[in-house]
C-alpha cells in the first residue's frame, strides 16, 4: 500500500485516506445499502483500510452495514466506531454518556451489531461535560484488558482533556473536523498528537462535500439532506462559501487535480501524524479521493491557498448554535 501511515505509535499501517461511512446510512438523502457495500468492497480493494462508522450513525444501522461489508474481509479493515451520543430507538436524540457502565454496555453493543470479536479503535464521540475524562477513558482501558478493543480514540477533544485522557491510557487517535473549510485545531491538537504520538482523523476534510464544487446551489441537497440546518449552507451564507469554492476549484483545475484531491491532499499536509476519513456512497468519488494520497503540495503551493483561502474565510460556524459547545471539548 503507497502512502501508508500508523494508527497512533504502534497500531495497524492505514491508508491516510480512509472512508467515512456515515452518509450511507443518515443524514445525507436516502440511503441504498447495496451500493454502500460495494464502495466499501471496493475501498479494501484499494487498500483504502480505514473503515469508520458510530453507533449513533443510523441509529445503529452504519455499524450493521459496515460489519456486513467487512465479515468475509475482516483482516482487511481497520474498524474504527464511537459511543457517547445516545439515541432513541425512533432515532431521537438523548444526550451525551460518558459514564463508565455506558461505555461497557455501548461497547458490547457494538460488537454484536458489527458481528466482530474485537474494535480496532473505539473513540468517545463526545466529550461528557458531567463525567471526569479520567473516569471515562479508565472504563475505555478496561475493554483493551478484556480484548474487547484494540486502540481507544478521542472526538472533538481539548488539548487539557487529550492530555489528561492520554495520561490515563495512551490514546491512539484523535478524530475532530479539519479542512481548508475548518481550521480549528491547526495550531493546538494537531502539534499536540505530533507530540504525543497520536493520530489525528480529519471527519469532513470535503467540508461536507461543499469543497468538492459539486454543490452549486440548495437545490442540490435532497429535502431531508442535514446540511439544510448548517449555518454554512443557509441561504444568507452559501453563495459567499461558494464563491471561495469557486477560487479553489479553478486552482486546483490549473495544478492538474480536482477540488476534492486538492482539499484531501492540503488535509495531508498538516503533519505526517494526519489522516482523513472523505465519506462517499460512488465508487468514482471514492477512487477520485483515494488518489488524492499522491497529490503532494509545495511549501510556496501551501502558501498561495493560505492566501487564497485564509483561517475564517468561510462564512458560519461549523455547526448549528445548540451543538457548538460540544467542539473541542
Amino acid at each position: 500500500m503507497a502512502f501508508k501511515r500508523t494508527l497512533g505509535q504502534d497500531g495497524p499501517t492505514i491508508h491516510p485516506v480512509g472512508l467515512g461511512c456515515m452518509g450511507m446510512s443518515e443524514f445525507y438523502g436516502t440511503a441504498d445499502d447495496a451500493r454502500s457495500i460495494s464502495v466499501i468492497h471496493r475501498a479494501l480493494d484499494l487498500g483504502v483500510n480505514f473503515l469508520d462508522t458510530a453507533d449513533m450513525y443510523g441509529a445503529g444501522r452504519n455499524e450493521q452495514l459496515v460489519g456486513q461489508a467487512v465479515k468475509d474481509r475482516r483482516d482487511q479493515a481497520v474498524i474504527c466506531t464511537k459511543f457517547a451520543i445516545q439515541r432513541g430507538a425512533d432515532g431521537s436524540f438523548i444526550g451525551i454518556s460518558g459514564r463508565p457502565e455506558y461505555v461497557k454496555s455501548a461497547c458490547d453493543a457494538s460488537l454484536s451489531r458489527l458481528g466482530v470479536d474485537t474494535i480496532d479503535l473505539y473513540y468517545q464521540h463526545r466529550v461528557d461535560p458531567q463525567v471526569p475524562i479520567e473516569e471515562t477513558v479508565g472504563a475505555m482501558a478496561d475493554l483493551v484488558s478484556a480484548g474487547k478493543v484494540r486502540y481507544l480514540g478521542l472526538s472533538e477533544a481539548g488539548v487539557d482533556t487529550l492530555r489528561r485522557a492520554h495520561a490515563v491510557h495512551p490514546i491512539a487517535a484523535v478524530q475532530s473536523e479539519l479542512s481548508l473549510w475548518s481550521r480549528d485545531y491547526e495550531n493546538d491538537v494537531v502539534p499536540l498528537c505530533q507530540e504525543l504520538g497520536i493520530t489525528f482523523v480529519a471527519y469532513s476534510p470535503l467540508g461536507r462535500g461543499f469543497l468538492t464544487g459539486q454543490i452549486r446551489s440548495l437545490d442540490d441537497l435532497a429535502a431531508d439532506d442535514w446540511r439544510r440546518q448548517n449555518p454554512r449552507f443557509q441561504p444568507e451564507t452559501f453563495d459567499a462559501n461558494l464563491e471561495m469554492v469557486s477560487k479553489l476549484e479553478q486552482w486546483a483545475k490549473d495544478r492538474g487535480c480536482t477540488s476534492a484531491q486538492l482539499a484531501l491532499a492540503w488535509v495531508l499536509s498538516r503533519g505526517e501524524r494526519v489522516v482523513t476519513i472523505p465519506g462517499t456512497r460512488s465508487i468514482k468519488r471514492l477512487e477520485e479521493n483515494e488518489k488524492a494520497a499522491g497529490v503532494s503540495l509545495s511549501t510556496p503551493e501551501l502558501a498561495e491557498l493560505d492566501e487564497l483561502a485564509p483561517p475564517e474565510s468561510f462564512v458560519g460556524t461549523r455547526y448549528p448554535e445548540a451543538m457548538m459547545s460540544l467542539l473541542n471539548a
